[in-house]
């Protein structure tokens, strides 16, 4: 046996699955994501779109805990996508039997490729690999969905994985070994805001830049300083978005509550949850037409933070004179 198969997994029970007689048939692929080592981005991606769907489907009083295990049914997806697409699915919410639920899928994903516009070539999930609640198949979906629907959503970039491929053959299983990206590379979305004001301002006029700076900076602490806070840097102040959704809740007149963000983040997890929150809530209201990589927000990229400041900085001051 090709001891790359073996390598390949780290958890006996996943071995004895593909070991079994039934698990694969004879000509069949299998694309699998490798659980060899800890992968911090892909853990960053699966709470991002889990947060991104509860806070989604909220309303529904839907939660969801496990990507795999929660929309292998058809049941979240289908919620999903009458949400962000008003897409009235002529099927039932309930599948309870494997046969349904195999129906329920086949419809939903039809929808999905229509809209997207996408080939069946084209396409990095099925029927049967979601209903397998199959890690790599649920996450290209669900980051196809997020990218057409809500094209802002700022969703983390450069997660990519090391996946195994199965297959038998007369000679036994054949592996071989990938790597594979699920969101875009950095550099790709960087080059879609590449060239506006701020590239010009950083790279041609620094002279200019503390001016902006403390403009910004003078009517971010004209607003917040109504609740008490104080704000005079830009790169460490924003970092972990609670000045920025509180920000936006007293310019939009959103009421906060206090359990759908970290008023005190101790991890760039709850950072991170912040500031996606702010990002999601300016697309929503219209003020943000850019992707924005949160994970430069929590790193206090001076750029990044101006840009979206200058969001609201555009909106208000007009508003204001």
């Amino acid at each position: 046996m090709n001891p790359d198969f073996l390598n390949a997994f780290t958890q006996p029970s996943t071995l004895d699955q593909f070991l079994t007689e039934d698990a694969i048939t004879k000509g069949e692929k299998r694309k699998l994501i490798k659980q060899t080592s800890n992968n911090p981005k892909l853990e960053e991606l699966k709470l991002f779109l889990t947060e991104w769907i509860n806070r989604t489907l909220k309303e529904e009083h839907i939660i969801v805990k496990s990507l795999e295990e929660d929309l292998y049914d058809g049941l979240v997806l289908h919620h999903l996508l009458e949400n962000l697409g008003s897409l009235k699915l002529d099927v039932d919410k309930i599948a309870l039997t494997e046969k349904k639920q195999r129906q329920k899928l086949s419809v939903i994903l039809e929808a999905v490729a229509k809209c997207l516009q996408l080939e069946e070539s084209q396409l990095k999930w099925s029927v049967e690999s979601i209903l397998g609640k199959d890690l790599l198949s649920t996450l290209h979906l669900l980051v196809a969905i997020a990218k057409h629907f809500e094209p802002t959503l700022a969703l983390p970039p450069n997660v990519q994985v090391e996946t195994v491929t199965i297959e038998t053959t007369s000679g036994g299983l054949k592996t071989s070994n990938a790597v594979e990206y699920i969101t875009e590379k950095k550099e790709n979305i960087e080059a879609q805001t590449k060239g506006d004001a701020f590239d010009e301002l950083f790279n041609c006029a620094p002279d200019k830049l503390d001016t902006v700076k403390k403009a910004l900076l003078q009517f971010v602490d004209q607003h917040v300083g109504k609740l008490g806070l104080n704000v005079k840097d830009i790169e460490s102040q924003f970092s972990d978005g609670v000045i920025l959704l509180l920000l936006i809740g007293q310019l939009e007149g959103y009421f906060l509550n206090l359990r759908n963000f970290f008023l005190t983040p101790a991890s760039t997890m709850e950072m991170l949850h912040n500031v996606n929150l702010a990002l999601e809530l300016l697309a929503e209201g219209g003020l943000l037409n850019f992707p924005v990589n949160s994970e430069d927000i929590v790193k206090g990229d001076t750029k990044a933070i101006m840009r979206v400041l200058y969001c609201l900085y555009s909106k208000y001051r007009t508003k204001e004179a």
